[in-house]
């Protein structure tokens, strides 16, 4: 089996020194290609300087670029050159991670709603994927992507958490859906449970979104608590037991469709 982790911050400072490291092991467990995720220009850049810096023949690593909605208040005409320049990048496969944010609120919602905007607007014409981001926020960006929809060529919801309204209505817009080890959390994620058969094969992703939501099933647990690429495979367990599926399976699909959607290459 060969799994695409398609979230993976290696850039936290909870990696320093060790990305090296953790890829090694994520290939070892089977995680043929991962896509670093950017959430700032700064960390957009630095995710793409370790996918050329860790994979130079360019086969496994690749990253996304975007301004994340709790740093949408710093979004400008500066910002906007600087992600462009960052997108011509070949490593570059989406843009993002861009959205909205209604639990925090580390931006205000109007400079939230203008970044995600431009960023869309950017994906349009550069034909590129969307990488999103939503919490307690789907109404509002649902209304907002319907009027980019028809033009742009792909957008996933990462790391989807919410409830059947909110993942019908995704998929009724024809958006892809991450799922994370969330769904392996007994206290918060057995909604997830009954709702992930619903996503149509083609449209299913998998990602550890590491070093976050460790899967609380995984056995033997890390005693740093902290996630990586390489316990993606528990998150494919669960998700094909509830999607009643085999694992090869799942991860057959959820990886060709990966693929497919940032035009990822075979790996050799």
């Amino acid at each position: 089996m060969q799994l695409i982790d398609i979230g993976v911050n290696l850039t936290n400072s909870s990696f320093r020194d060790q990305q090296a490291a953790i890829v090694e092991r994520a290939v070892e467990a089977g995680v043929a290609q991962m896509v670093l995720t950017g959430t700032s220009l700064d960390v957009s850049a630095e995710a793409l300087e370790l996918c050329q810096r860790l994979d130079e023949p360019g086969q496994r690593l690749f990253s996304t670029a975007g301004v994340h909605p709790h740093d949408a208040s710093h979004w400008s005409a500066n910002s906007e050159r600087q992600l462009r320049e960052l997108l011509a990048q070949p490593r570059v496969v989406a843009v993002g991670e861009c959205g909205l944010d209604f639990n925090r609120d580390f931006s205000p919602r109007p400079a939230q709603e203008k970044a995600l905007e431009a960023q869309l607007a950017l994906a349009v014409e550069l034909r590129l994927p969307v990488f999103l981001h939503e919490r307690e926020a789907s109404e509002r960006l649902l209304a907002i992507l319907r009027s980019y929809r028809d033009h742009l060529s792909a957008a996933v919801v990462h790391c989807f958490t919410g409830e059947r309204q909110a993942l019908f209505a995704y998929l009724d817009l024809d958006l892809h859906i991450g799922i994370t080890g969330w769904i392996c959390d007994e206290r918060r994620g057995t909604h997830l449970h009954p709702l992930v058969g619903n996503i149509p094969e083609g449209r299913l992703m998998l990602e550890s979104d590491a070093p976050y939501l460790l899967p609380r099933s995984l056995r033997p647990k890390p005693k740093n608590g902290r996630n990586e690429p390489a316990f993606l495979p528990e998150v494919l367990r669960e998700v094909a037991l509830h999607r009643g599926e085999t694992v090869e399976h799942t991860a057959a699909h959820t990886s060709a469709c990966a693929r497919a959607f940032f035009g990822l290459p075979e790996v050799s």
